[in-house]
């Protein structure tokens, strides 16, 4: 099995993916190396986060790494939050105020069509840089609904989703559409062509 080193300290995140390689790859992470720092996310663009992220971890490691990052657009907020998502209403990353910030800014809105978007950057051992998008598109519920999943998923539905949002789907069925899903499926297929 390839061991993959993985940016980041969000053991939900981590468990998703590890969920999605079947057993192909073997995902270790900030945490499992004892890595306490975060890494800044610093750049104006999702794909610029992502690809500082895995740079910073091949730069100290050396070995095949990969990173995300991950943006909800809503058509109505000019594609805000996009790369602030997770800083949206803070520095300090909480999911409840960077909902209620974002339900408030919609209260006035008929338009509630949103996407999610994720870039997954790949190192390879020898330094080369790839890029995977995946993409989901849906709607901003007007309140909270469900409790599986993290970040803005109780009040992002998607589409062909029979109008639940992400909070309210198994980690499997979200697995399925999801965004992130769909980027770390292009990932995986990439590296099994590489093996």
């Amino acid at each position: 099995m390839k061991k993959i080193l993985f940016a980041t300290h969000n053991q939900n995140k981590a468990a998703e993916i590890s969920q999605q390689c079947n057993g192909k790859i073997e995902i270790v992470t900030l945490s499992d190396l004892g890595i306490n720092d975060e890494i800044p996310e610093t750049e104006s663009t999702l794909e610029g986060n992502a690809r500082l992220k895995a740079r910073f971890l091949f730069d100290k490691f050396h070995l095949p790494c990969f990173a995300d990052d991950t943006g909800l657009e809503v058509d109505a907020l000019d594609g805000a939050p996009g790369v602030f998502s997770a800083r949206y209403a803070g520095q300090d990353g909480d999911s409840e105020r960077n909902m209620e910030k974002l339900l408030a800014n919609l209260s006035n809105s008929n338009n509630r069509n949103a996407r999610f978007r994720t870039v997954v950057a790949f190192i390879d051992s020898e330094g080369n840089e790839y890029l995977f998008e995946g993409i989901v598109n849906g709607t901003i519920a007007t309140e909270k609904h469900g409790n599986e999943g993290f970040g803005y998923d109780p009040i992002f539905i998607p589409q062909d989703a029979d109008g639940l949002t992400f909070a309210q789907m198994s980690i499997d069925a979200k697995n399925k559409i999801s965004h992130r899903a769909r980027a770390i499926a292009k990932f995986v297929q990439f590296i099994e062509s590489k093996q």
